[in-house]
């Protein structure tokens, strides 16, 4: 078997003036770039290769020259932040010129599509900054130690203040590290706490992954993932997911360990849960089952909305939303965002909610798709009307 050499480009190479290296580039890697009308140009030299492609939502065929560097130019790409592999012959890798972002249940490549109209409010700025660590913990419910990462805001170690708890979950195949490191909620937060637009507030960030002992695993794969072996005759992945381990696992022993390591507000009126995709359904499944617990609801290209046939007021989630003015009365934000080109569902549901006299919020991110702009964007515009 041949060996197959790839490697980056040098940085003497010239490339177009218009085409901008791509922000998640390592350090000195010219390609990826960008052009300004969101085409992007990929390059790689692997001169023993017989057939390579990008793969950044769809597979682009890239073309060999004469010097063994295989190039392609893609299709205008939507804004926002994608995950990309490389294919050469056959087998599927990161890009050796990009950093690697954990997404889809292992390490892929980045490249951010910029957006010069609202880019900067993910943005590190000149106002204070709060922190982001990792809090260890054992879960009883698990048997297993876990991992969150956890948003302090500014001043929080020179005072006594007590906060509100925003608990943030991401999507499937990423992890408890995406709203951090794919996400920039530090940044976000941080400019929206800064020009106060938002209340000070601590934010979790948990792995939606919890098994108990002995049971098959989760639908999702990859870093601490297993694949759920389905029983015969039941359908796999969203369908039968429920939730239910890693409710039991937050209320627990999640909630539990933050309010006893960190100066929180306790109470249901102090404490929020928000997620992307699957994490907006877990969000979905935890917080409408204990609204003793949870005030502020919010799913970002996730509900619960249309599983499973046509909504039904009275009997979605356990007849929740039955009652309609004993809801609204107990949940003081109900927030569906979703981005413009992934389709009108979560329109559809916000409006059969306020058809059924459910009061909700929604936000729909302009040009943007199942993506990481898309769930900035729903936070920059959620935050805010938490806890006030």
């Amino acid at each position: 078997m041949k060996l197959i050499a790839v490697v980056l480009l040098g940085s003497a190479f010239c490339w177009a003036d218009e085409c901008k290296p791509s922000a998640l580039n390592v350090p000195g890697a010219q390609y990826p770039c960008v052009y300004p009308d969101h085409r992007a140009t990929f390059r790689l030299v692997a001169p023993d290769a017989h057939k390579v492609q990008v793969r950044v939502g769809q597979p682009f065929d890239m073309t060999k020259g004469s010097d063994g560097a295989w190039t392609v130019t893609t299709t205008p790409l939507v804004v926002g932040f994608h995950y990309y592999t490389l294919v050469v012959d056959g087998v599927t890798v990161a890009d050796p010129a990009s950093r690697t972002f954990f997404g889809s249940g292992w390490e892929n490549s980045g490249i951010e599509i910029p957006e010069a109209a609202d880019v900067d409010f993910y943005l590190p700025k000149d106002v204070p900054h709060g922190e982001v660590n990792q809090r260890s913990y054992y879960s009883k419910v698990t048997g297993k130690w876990r991992r969150a990462y956890v948003y302090t805001p500014p001043d929080y170690d020179s005072g006594r203040t007590r906060y509100p708890v925003l608990y943030l979950l991401h999507g499937w195949g990423e992890d408890e590290t995406g709203w951090y490191v794919q996400g920039h909620v530090d940044f976000i937060m941080d400019n929206l706490i800064a020009a106060k637009k938002a209340k000070p507030m601590i934010v979790v960030m948990d792995n939606l992954n919890a098994v108990k002992p002995g049971e098959d695993g989760s639908i999702f794969v990859g870093r601490g993932f297993v694949q759920q072996p389905q029983p015969a005759g039941r359908g796999g992945g969203l369908a039968s997911f429920t939730g239910a381990t890693f409710t039991e696992m937050m209320i627990t022993d999640l909630i539990p360990m933050v309010e006893r390591t960190y100066r929180v507000l306790p109470s249901r009126e102090n404490r929020a849960m928000a997620g992307l995709s699957m994490g907006g359904m877990q969000t979905f499944l935890t917080a409408l089952a204990n609204l003793d617990k949870f005030a502020y609801i919010g799913g970002f290209s996730g509900s619960t909305g249309g599983r499973g046939g046509a909504f039904d007021a009275k009997t979605s989630n356990n007849g929740v939303f039955a009652n309609a003015a004993a809801f609204n009365q107990k949940v003081k934000l109900l927030f569906l965002g979703i981005g413009s080109v992934e389709g009108p569902g979560t329109k559809n549901f916000s409006d059969q909610l306020t058809k059924a006299g459910i009061q909700n919020v929604y936000f729909e991110s302009p040009g943007t798709a199942h993506e990481w702009l898309t769930w900035r964007r729903c936070l920059n515009d959620f935050a805010p009307r938490l806890f006030r």
